[in-house]
């Protein structure tokens, strides 16, 4: 199937909008103006000649540089519409093993070349984007090493190709007995070596963990030379060279060969819901849930807007009519939300925690409601990303945030964000927001929000009213004490307010690291912000 040069997913795959759906967005913000998309040839003829010599790894031909010119982030994807790329990466190479990544490391080192690292071409903060430079830029694809390249069955180690896309590791493993269990929003285009980079997080982290805990050692390859990680079970020699390499985003060097700690197929998996009657009963439910250690794969909770929102979106209108018919005449009306709780593990296990959520959900004054709409979440949990092209065929706009604070600063957080993004949507636009808490932890829970905007009449307009919705929110995340990034990574977008996170002891610090693997800035300059002496 063909990946879509100017958006998500592949042509075959298409998702339009329910017209209740459609229905319900135009009634908040009002008919949508719908921007002229640029054909493929009309951007053809705007790439340059490549400025790289010639070499057998590098092709340069105009369409496949297009395809490696940009990411997901909506400016990559203002980009893409209009055809405006402005810069495009003078050649892309496919290598198939690490020794070739080292090759072209030492080529690019050689011709004073940057080069920027591609998984799945996923990013939403910039990673990819290439910047106007006076060197020529490679783009170095690791689309060609995506095989599962040993297995420990004794130990639960793997060891995958970096450009092994989420589907090709669970296929690959499954085939053996075994699950990964990473399974980020990206998941059917995203990458092993991607998730480590930019320190990831999937759906089931609350069983499967991060990849903080996924990640037991492998393969870099850097200016400097290689450098092999031990995958061992836990180790107090000094620092950690996992936790220095993951979320470095390229800075430092090319992830070529990941281990992975996995863990046998689960025999039962299950995923159920419940609605409480308000935010606030909610929230104590889930956390409550969380602290005690409750032994759920995953937990999310959606505010009233989401609630509503994806109801409307995921539904036919009379489903969505009776469903809300009937969780009010059980206590919970208007402004009720939902609570989606995974159930992995043995059969045995499986039985107990269904029980423990049905005794919970009714002691915390919430309504269960079984694993109907737990199905229909899991057969479209990997959509969302979809749904930019349903609504921007109808005249609107949509992208995501999120961060991570404590408890005690969660609602608090959650309302500054979303009254900052409804404040600067500008030219006396409204924007519809909401967002859900899909990662939690014993000290905080991760806070994602999702906004949907009418386009204005031009591209530059639309991503001028982006970009001041986008600052808005990402300054009131760091007034709170929040991370810029709880999944994302940093990037090129969030770089502005890495500082206030790390403080200038913590970003000198970073800056020396950066330095010593990449003293003249070829890898991915600008990612993770600038650093200086």
């Amino acid at each position: 199937m063909a990946r879509r040069w100017n958006g998500w997913g592949d042509e075959a795959h298409h998702f339009p909008l329910r017209p209740s759906g459609l229905a319900h967005v135009q009634s908040l913000l009002g008919e949508g103006r719908v921007l002229a998309d640029a054909p493929l040839s009309a951007v053809m003829a705007t790439v340059p000649p490549s400025r790289l010599p010639a070499h057998p790894l590098v092709a340069q031909d105009a369409e496949t540089r297009i395809r490696h010119a940009r990411g997901q982030s909506l400016p990559d994807w203002y980009a893409m519409r209009s055809g405006r790329f402005e810069v495009f990466p003078d050649g892309v190479a496919q290598p198939t093993h690490s020794d070739q990544v080292r090759e072209l490391l030492q080529w690019a080192q050689a011709q004073g070349v940057t080069v920027i690292p591609y998984g799945g071409g996923t990013s939403v903060a910039g990673h990819i984007t290439p910047q106007p430079s006076d060197r020529p830029i490679l783009t170095l694809s690791l689309a060609r090493m995506d095989k599962l390249l040993a297995l420990d069955p004794v130990s639960q180690i793997a060891r995958l190709g970096a450009g092994t896309p989420g589907p090709e590791i669970e296929r690959q493993l499954a085939a053996k007995g075994y699950v990964l269990g990473h399974f980020p929003q990206s998941f059917e285009l995203s990458t092993l070596g991607g998730w480590v980079a930019s320190r990831s997080s999937g759906q089931q982290s609350m069983r499967y963990g991060r990849i903080e805990q996924l990640f037991a050692g492998g393969r870099i390859e850097t200016l400097r030379g290689t450098l092999d990680i031990p995958s061992v079970p836990a180790s107090s020699a000094g620092p950690d060279l996992r936790e220095i390499f993951m979320g470095t985003e390229g800075r430092m060097g090319i992830i070529t060969e990941v281990d992975v700690r996995v863990q046998r197929l689960p025999e039962h998996e299950s995923f159920h819901v419940a609605f409480a009657p308000d935010w606030d009963t909610a929230l104590e439910l889930v956390r409550n849930m969380v602290q005690e250690k409750l032994p759920l794969s995953m937990l999310r909770l959606s505010n009233p807007e989401e609630t509503r929102t994806h109801l409307v979106l995921g539904a036919d209108a009379w489903q969505a009519k009776l469903l809300h018919r009937y969780t009010a005449l059980r206590g919970c009306p208007d402004g009720k939300c939902m609570i989606t709780m995974g159930v992995t593990g043995s059969r045995r296990q499986a039985r107990y925690l269904i029980g423990e959520i049905k005794r919970r959900v009714r002691a915390g004054g919430a309504l269960y409601t079984g694993t109907f709409m737990g199905k229909r979440w899991e057969h479209a949990r990997f959509r969302s990303p979809h749904l930019r092209h349903g609504f921007w065929e109808h005249g609107y706009s949509v992208d995501t945030l999120e961060t991570a604070v404590n408890w005690s600063k969660v609602t608090e957080t959650m309302h500054a964000i979303e009254q900052a993004i409804q404040r600067h949507c500008g030219d006396g636009e409204r924007a519809h927001v909401f967002t859900h808490l899909s990662h939690m932890y014993t000290q905080g829970s991760s806070i994602y929000t999702t906004y949907f905007f009418r386009n204005s009449d031009t591209y530059e307009a639309t991503q001028a009213r982006w970009q001041a919705m986008k600052s808005a929110a990402s300054d009131a995340v760091v007034q709170m004490g929040g991370t810029i990034s709880h999944q994302h990574g940093v990037g090129r977008d969030h770089a502005p307010w890495l500082p206030a996170e790390k403080g200038p002891l913590g970003m000198a610090a970073v800056g020396q690291v950066l330095r010593y693997f990449d003293q003249d800035e070829l890898l991915n300059k600008g990612c993770l912000g600038h650093f200086h002496d």
